[in-house]
């Protein structure tokens, strides 16, 4: 360490660059060393436009000093992350803005539900398919069952590798020479046990496929279909263990609170809401220092009515957007669409 901004490996200013290659190694304790080394073709992040453009933001967030540190102690030390606070705050854009400036490829999101599972995480075995598959295959299901057709001679049954693939997590924890960054958002939304459930895997970096575990030593490696993509990676032995550890970012609202052994294993960090300065650089990133110069009435308008209930930073662009649009509506109907576009989240529609 030479006690300057040298050590920081993810700097949060939406830039890319080659930083993740000067990473230490891991701390003996989180060495997972899983073999032999996969390299899957990625497919597009197919969640990024669905949040007025996750990719986009990603480009243009900006981390304060605070989360660029956790952030970089997280990667230094293979830690998950847990981040909380308000809506609208930026929580999951930090996982896109940390894939973006490290060029660690398309985040894998995991969107969390009361009816999220472990095993939805790590993968899903379409058993009902393998069974439908083989019944249209000569002599029906008795390949799968005996290896043989009707008519006695031997035939091959549908590879179970079709029919499993991995989940999010799952593919995170493939053994990569680089990590991956996994976004599990709002963990706050499962149920008790999810959070329990992930300790495991997070410590041990690896998982188990029963379902290949069970197979006969001549079908010990098998190929499964990876989460983001339609490539395939051979599995050994039914067994997954990461190599390096993928970048875990976990949101929450602070609707709830997780056990102590959970938080012992994170590395946690709040993001607090903007401040006038930071709004501005976040209106400028996204919509120009024309747009910022002739909105400032909306931003104070902003300001004012966060004192009094939670907004998100997306309500605020909204609303300049749309008076910088170029329309121009009547002064009275301006008016209402900004009553309507700022209206505290905490207040129900009427």
């Amino acid at each position: 360490m030479t006690g300057d901004e040298d050590w920081l490996i993810y700097r949060g200013v939406g830039e890319p660059h080659d930083g993740i290659d000067r990473l230490p190694p891991p701390p003996r304790w989180r060495e997972f060393g899983g073999l032999p080394l996969v390299q899957p073709r990625l497919g597009t992040d197919g969640s990024g436009g669905r949040k007025l453009g996750e990719q986009e933001r990603a480009t243009t967030y900006r981390a304060d000093s605070e989360v660029t540190e956790i952030v970089n102690a997280a990667l230094y030390l293979r830690r998950p992350l847990l981040v909380t606070g308000k809506p609208g705050t930026g929580k999951s854009t930090l996982a896109y803005s940390i894939a973006h400036e490290l060029k660690l490829g398309p985040v894998l999101r995991w969107p969390i539900t009361s009816r999220s599972t472990l095993e939805h995480g790590l993968y899903r075995y379409d058993a009902v398919g393998r069974l439908q598959d083989a019944s249209l295959r000569p002599g029906g299901t008795r390949p799968l069952l005996r290896g043989v057709t009707g008519g006695g001679e031997p035939t091959a049954p549908p590879s179970i590798g079709r029919y499993i693939r991995l989940g999010k997590l799952g593919t995170a924890l493939l053994p990569q020479a680089r990590p991956r960054v996994l976004l599990i958002d709002e963990i706050d939304k499962s149920d008790v046990d999810l959070p329990n459930d992930l300790l495991n895997v997070f410590e041990e970096g690896e998982f188990e496929i029963p379902e290949l575990t069970r197979l006969p030593d001549d079908q010990a490696t098998v190929e499964v279909m990876i989460a983001d993509g339609t490539d395939r990676v051979a599995i050994q032995r039914g067994r997954v263990r990461c190599n390096a550890f993928p970048v875990v970012v976990l949101t929450s609202n602070g609707e709830r609170d997780f056990p102590p052994a959970f938080l012992r294993r994170c590395l946690r960090v709040d993001i607090r809401t903007p401040n006038r300065q930071q709004l501005t650089e976040i209106v400028t990133a996204h919509l120009g220092p024309e747009t910022v110069a002739a909105s400032e009435d909306v931003i104070e308008r902003f300001l004012e009515d966060r004192r009094v209930g939670d907004l998100a930073n997306d309500q605020l662009l909204n609303a300049i957007y749309l008076a910088a649009s170029g329309g121009r509506p009547p002064e009275e109907t301006r008016a209402r669409l900004l009553d309507a576009l700022l209206r505290p989240l905490s207040q129900p529609g009427q």
